[in-house]
């Protein structure tokens, strides 16, 4: 371990193991840092926050202080950042609200450029690249793989999909879907502008899968498409009750048709939101309902969701001795398991167990 003698660092604060603290940085008594964090000088970390293992923070980063929420009346909240994410000059992030769940958290391996800003209560996920001066309200998810550009600014309570690209000085205003590259248009406009290909085959996506991908745009986003006279969510809702068995495909379907049916203004967190403001006519009336059949002898476990920006479950299918999981069917489509089902209307989920072959 090395601290600058000129650090302060607070009693009650725990540093792992060859933790790096520079010059006139000021760690406070509830901070955790992992093992093999380098905090750079003149830095500061407060709060209830908890650093994973190899965090890399810069000069004048201001991590864990109070929220910018007139909501917020000193209650204990957090802020959980994994392990291996790099927090470049300037870049402040602040704990969770009551309001809003108690916690901000921020995932591993991810790089956050020159003064970036998470607001408070925002759930980050892995491998996403802010660049400089990314602006984060409050309240809002970032999925996994996700690069923004410079000077973008994202509105409270918007979920960004993953494996998106927004390109620089985008305002961020609803949700962007997953596998898009979403750009500046006009005035305050953006756009959905193409498949974010590249991004795709550097996280090593199937070329198939991003076939499928570019031929959903075709038919959601082109211009013919817009000019078809079909509303945006009927051309959804067509892809989704077609013949598709691609589980990308399925999933930025329900994505959107998530923003469409139960968000606000295209925020489906909106729907969600708890605060004194919020109206009962924005919550979803009546949770939609599963129901699964079986084929064969085996059953299927529902457990909560990985991805906790959808409402639905994951499910896992367990054969019995002498037999072997072969699909699903009806509401979901495919092999994978376990798999997560959104729940944005009623579905019925067939899950086919066949005999082991002797």
């Amino acid at each position: 371990m090395s601290v600058h003698t000129t650090a302060i660092i607070s009693r009650g604060a725990q540093l792992g193991q060859d933790v790096d603290v520079g010059a006139f940085s000021v760690i406070g008594p509830n901070v955790v840092l992992g093992d093999g964090c380098k905090i750079h000088h003149h830095v500061t970390i407060e709060g209830h926050t908890t650093l994973g293992d190899n965090c890399e923070v810069f000069p004048q980063a201001v991590l864990g202080t109070p929220p910018q929420d007139i909501k917020f009346q000193g209650e204990k909240t957090t802020l959980e950042i994994g392990e291996g994410n790099v927090f470049r000059e300037m870049v402040s992030v602040h704990p969770g609200t009551g309001n809003g769940g108690g916690v901000t958290r921020i995932g591993d391996n991810n790089l956050v450029l020159i003064g970036v800003h998470i607001a408070h209560d925002c759930v980050i996920g892995n491998n996403c690249i802010f660049a400089n001066y990314v602006q984060f309200a409050g309240h809002v998810h970032v999925q996994d793989h996700v690069n923004m550009g410079g000077h973008c600014a994202v509105h409270h309570f918007v979920t960004i999909g993953h494996h998106a690209f927004v390109g620089g000085m985008t305002r961020v205003s609803a949700d962007v879907p997953p596998y898009m590259v979403v750009v500046a248009a006009r005035g305050t406009r953006t756009e959905v502008r193409m498949v974010n290909g590249v991004g795709l085959q550097r996280s090593g996506f199937h070329y198939d899968d991003i076939a499928a991908l570019k031929g959903t745009f075709l038919k959601i986003f082109s211009r013919r498409a817009r000019l078809s006279g079909t509303g945006i969510r009927e051309r959804v809702e067509e892809i989704l009750n077609g013949e598709s068995n691609n589980s990308h495909v399925r999933y930025l379907c329900e994505f959107l048709l998530r923003s469409f049916a139960h968000g606000r203004h295209g925020r489906y967190l909106e729907s969600l939101r708890a605060d004194a403001i919020h109206r009962d006519s924005w919550k979803l009336s009546t949770p939609h309902r599963l129901t699964i059949d079986i084929v064969g002898s085996g059953s299927v476990n529902q457990l909560k969701a990985r991805d906790t920006t959808i409402q639905g479950m994951q499910l896992v299918a367990d054969p019995e001795s002498g037999w072997t999981f072969a699909g699903w069917n009806g509401g979901l489509n495919g092999t994978s398991n376990p798999i997560d089902v959104v729940l944005d209307r009623d579905k019925n989920v067939t899950a086919t167990f066949v005999r082991e072959e002797a």
